[in-house]
């Protein structure tokens, strides 16, 4: 579809409405010591100064983003106020170019979906761009009349609020729109890095961010996504069309660290070890995170028909392969500079069946393996096609793949029990495996209308409103809807990991993959056989990769490659010779001399300070850390008969039961009642490790040590105990 306007015309439509100058402050040891501040509502702009507590207690990154929402919000503000805030941090070790994954940037908003803080880890240039403009991080809060660009011009020292009324909203197109309108000719592109959503994101609470960067060898900006949780719903809420930057000032040494050489050393071992590896471990470069489509399956771990089953026999259909043949080849595909890893894969010239871009041949960037799960086998899809397209419109929509493949899934087993008909989902047949009626329900929540409106509250909502309106089974619905704390499961089905369900269901942000996936260490290798075992791999691991998302850096670099001899190390899991990498990073770029304890001891300020942010806003105690059933056994009967000697056996062994003479609906519910008995064991053992109490909370005690004891937390955690 040709653009509705020319750039020529889009850019005389602008109005600047407010215009701040500033002098670009030179980053310093990873920071630049200032905040951009910007308020829709009144057109504020200032810089706020970053102080060296926030440094010493936050880090930066998801860090920042909680202290600036933390202060900007109440317990009474709801996602949609204008007081609710979208930050943006790249932490201190963002943008350096000598280690691979060294890109990211964490958003944090209240969410549409939970309503509390919420975090999303996202690649792309926008992040590192806008730190080497000046800022640790950016802070909107307010709300605009009518939709606006904000520009940060890092090489000129100008921030600029604009009505922006002629861009278009999906992705795929503004994208290309701002990166031309602000750049000062092609070559120039590169130099632009925004930020948008879609139209989905105006309809649905399940919104995402695209991040662009701009990729000269296809001629085209790709995206990467800020997925979880609706941000991108307060992003459209906010009336807020984009998000540019544009600077010049992108070298080697534009974090000015400390010890430039510890960063050099660090950076060429790892870019050696990935040569040598990776094509015999993960296939990153060929094959994105996609290679672990058959991995899952083969292990009982991919998500079929709503996470009922872990494997199907047409997996194979979407397998590593069939990815790689798609995939663009022998184009780097890191979403940021001196990134050898490089797993960004992108389907070129794809052409669209359906919706309003049918006939277009577009980038697809992707899918990666939870885009390929969710919209794929979770809703029993099994065409690669199918699965591109769905994923294509998710981006250009601003609608999160996760979250729409995994509440897809949920109303199809709700049409499939009759529990909603066609009636109810206005002619869409909502079997499993239907792709058409999966993009149709799609583009029904880009336009607003149908079952689509209602698919795009979520599965928490979804099963308030069955329950309310069609009469169904609050209990069926909680034990299938697979949501906890209003959040969407991430692609991995955890009834055989007694430490994944505590990994997905003891988040604080709700169910992701990026706090802990400890199934391969449970399940697998059994290397976390004890209560005290699980405890401690659930403590470690979601402060490990907190870490990442304080200092700007991507989780794959860690252990999707690693040294050769890593398997003969005390503690393989932990990659110990990445763990010294990280250290050294952070020192190399801070000038700091931590050790790989206290790295764990700075995500543990931030990770409590993060639950003591659900108490705050009305949550964070034991009875939100329940899963779903299904996340811990299984539901139906179908179910057990599908597995029936592993759960037998089980009964068995582990829970000391015969299963002799037993109907299958017995078992199903003495299976039931050992396994939640065996969560509730885990939960103690988790809230005892944690220096939490009984109900989840953390301690004062706990609080005091980790010195962020401050009064308001304080207060807060004293008036839920």
């Amino acid at each position: 579809m040709e653009n509705k306007y020319s750039i020529e015309q889009i850019k005389s439509a602008h109005k600047i409405l407010k215009e701040f100058t500033y002098v670009p402050k030179p980053v310093n040891k990873g920071y630049s010591g200032e905040t951009l501040y910007v308020n829709l509502s009144t057109n504020e702009i200032k810089i706020k100064q970053v102080t060296e507590r926030m440094k010493d207690v936050f880090i930066g990154g998801r860090g920042f983003g909680l202290w600036y929402l933390w202060n900007a919000v109440t317990e009474k503000t709801r996602w949609n106020d204008p007081e609710n805030e979208i930050i943006i941090s790249p932490g201190p070790i963002g943008g350096i170019t000598q280690y691979p994954g060294a890109g990211k940037s964490l958003v944090v908003s209240l969410s549409p979906i939970t309503g509390s803080a919420m975090d999303s880890n996202v690649g792309g240039y926008f992040g590192p761009y806008m730190k080497f403009s000046g800022f640790d991080a950016i802070e909107i809060q307010g709300k605009a009349p009518k939709d606006v660009v904000v520009f940060i011009d890092g090489d000129n020292g100008r921030v600029t609020i604009e009505e922006a009324p002629l861009e278009d909203i999906n992705s795929h197109i503004i994208c290309e729109q701002l990166t031309e309108l602000y750049a000062k000719d092609e070559a120039d592109r590169l130099h632009v890095a925004t930020v948008a959503s879609g139209k989905a994101a105006e309809h649905t609470l399940i919104g995402h961010l695209n991040f662009s960067f701009y990729d000269k060898r296809r001629k085209g900006t790709r995206l990467k996504q800020a997925g979880r949780g609706g941000i991108g719903t307060v992003f459209r809420d906010k009336k807020i069309k984009g998000l540019v930057v544009r600077t010049t000032n992108i070298k080697g040494n534009s974090n000015t660290p400390a010890d430039q050489a510890l960063l050099n050393k660090t950076g060429i071992k790892l870019h050696k070890e990935i040569h040598r590896n990776d094509d015999k471990q993960c296939h990153m470069r060929t094959q994105g995170t996609a290679h672990l489509v058959e991995i899952m399956s083969d292990y009982d771990l991919l998500p079929v028909n709503n996470f009922k089953f872990g494997s199907h026999e047409k997996a194979r259909q979407m397998a590593s392969w069939v990815w790689e043949k798609k995939f663009t080849q022998g184009i780097p595909d890191g979403c940021w500079f001196g990134c050898t890893l490089a797993c960004a894969k992108a389907v070129d010239g794809f052409q669209l069946k359906t919706g309003p871009y049918k006939g277009d041949k577009v980038i697809v960037d992707g899918p990666e393996y939870e885009t390929v799960a969710g919209v794929g086998s979770c809703c029993g899809i099994f065409d690669p096609d199918a699965v591109v397209e769905l994923n294509f419109y998710c981006d250009t929509y601003g609608v999160d793949t996760i979250s729409f493949g995994t509440l897809t899934a949920f109303a199809m087993e709700c049409f499939e029990n009759k529990i909603i008909t066609e009636k109810e989902t206005g002619g869409l047949k909502l079997n499993f495996g239907n792709h058409e009626a999966a993009l149709e329900l799609l583009h029904q929540m880009a336009r607003g209308e149908g079952f689509g409106k209602v698919a795009g509250m979520g599965v928490r909502r979804m099963k308030e409103y069955f329950v309310k309106n069609y009469n169904a089974d609050p209990k069926f619905l909680q034990d299938i809807g697979m949501e906890c704390k209003g959040l969407e499961y991430s692609q991995y089905v955890s009834k055989e990991s007694l430490a994944q369900q505590g990994g997905y269901a003891l988040t604080n942000k709700g169910p992701q993959h990026d706090e802990a996936w400890l199934i391969f260490m449970d399940m697998v290798n059994n290397h976390i056989p004890t209560f005290e075992n699980k405890a401690e791999a659930l403590h470690y691991f979601p402060l490990f990769r907190t870490w990442f998302g304080l200092n700007g850096l991507c989780k794959l670099p860690w252990n999707d490659v690693e040294p050769e001899d890593n398997p003969k190390t005390d503690e393989p899991a932990k990659v110990p010779e990445h763990v010294q990498n990280y250290v050294d990073l952070f020192n190399g770029v801070t000038g700091k001399k931590i050790d790989k304890k206290e790295l764990i001891r700075m995500s543990e300020r931030v990770y409590n300070f993060q639950r003591v942010f659900n108490l705050k806003m009305g949550f964070g105690t034991r009875e939100h850390d329940i899963p779903p059933y299904r996340s811990v056994g299984p539901v139906t009967c179908e179910e057990y008969e599908s597995r029936k000697d592993r759960y037998d056996k089980q009964l068995k062994e582990k829970a000391g039961i015969s299963p002799e003479g037993l109907s299958t609906e017995e078992k199903v519910k003495k299976m039931r009642e050992y396994r939640e008995k065996q969560y509730q064991m885990l939960v103690d053992a988790v809230y005892k490790r944690r220096g939490w109490n009984e109900k989840g909370i953390p301690k004062l005690e706990t609080l005091k040590d980790l010195s962020i004891d401050f009064e308001d937390v304080v207060k807060i955690v004293k008036s839920k105990m």
